[in-house]
C-alpha cells in the first residue's frame, strides 16, 4: 500500500481543488443571492433536503476530478431552480402545498402527551422531555404546548409560571 498517496497524490489535484473550488463557491452564493432567502429556509423537510443537496454537490464538485465547473453549477442551478418552482406552486395551490410540505403535529398539550402523535411521528417521550429541559421546563407539566415543527424541530410552550 501507497501510504503517501493517502496524504499527498500530486499538485494538480490541489491546483484543481483551490481554483474549482474558489469558483463553484462564488457560483453559488451567486446563486442563493439570486434566488433569495426562501432557499436556505429551512422551513420544511424539503428545504431542508435541498439544503443538504447543494452541501452535497458542492462538495461533489470539489473533490471529484470528473465533475466540471459547468457540470457542477448546472447541477446548483437545478437544485435552486426545483427548489424555487417548489415553493411557487405551493404557494399557489394548497393541494399541492399538502403534497410536499408536512404539517406541524401537537405531541403534548397541557401537560399531557398526546400519545398517538408520538407514536405517528416517531418521537419518545425521553426526546420530547429532553427538548423541555432544553427550553427550561423540568417535566411534561411544564408544558403547554409541545409541537413537531413541519422542519422536524420541536417547539415548547412552558405554562406561565
Amino acid at each position: 500500500m501507497d501510504w503517501s498517496a493517502m496524504f499527498f497524490q500530486d499538485a494538480q489535484g490541489i491546483v484543481r481543488t483551490l481554483i474549482v473550488g474558489t469558483l463553484a463557491y462564488i457560483v453559488l452564493v451567486l446563486f442563493l443571492r439570486i434566488s433569495g432567502k426562501r432557499t436556505l429556509a429551512k422551513l420544511n423537510a424539503f428545504d431542508l433536503v435541498v439544503t443538504v443537496a447543494l452541501g452535497s454537490t458542492l462538495s461533489a464538485i470539489l473533490l471529484q476530478e470528473s465533475i466540471a465547473l459547468a457540470e457542477g453549477a448546472t447541477a446548483l442551478a437545478l437544485l435552486i431552480c426545483a427548489q424555487y418552482l417548489v415553493t411557487y406552486v405551493s404557494v399557489r395551490s394548497s393541494r399541492f402545498a399538502e403534497i410536499v410540505r408536512s404539517e406541524p403535529s401537537l405531541l403534548a398539550k397541557d401537560g399531557k402527551f398526546c400519545a398517538a402523535a408520538l407514536t405517528r411521528e416517531r418521537v419518545t417521550r425521553d426526546e420530547a422531555l429532553s427538548v423541555v429541559r432544553a427550553q427550561g421546563g423540568r417535566d411534561i407539566a411544564d408544558v403547554q404546548l409541545l409541537v413537531l415543527e413541519s422542519d422536524g424541530s420541536i417547539s415548547v410552550r412552558l405554562n406561565p409560571d
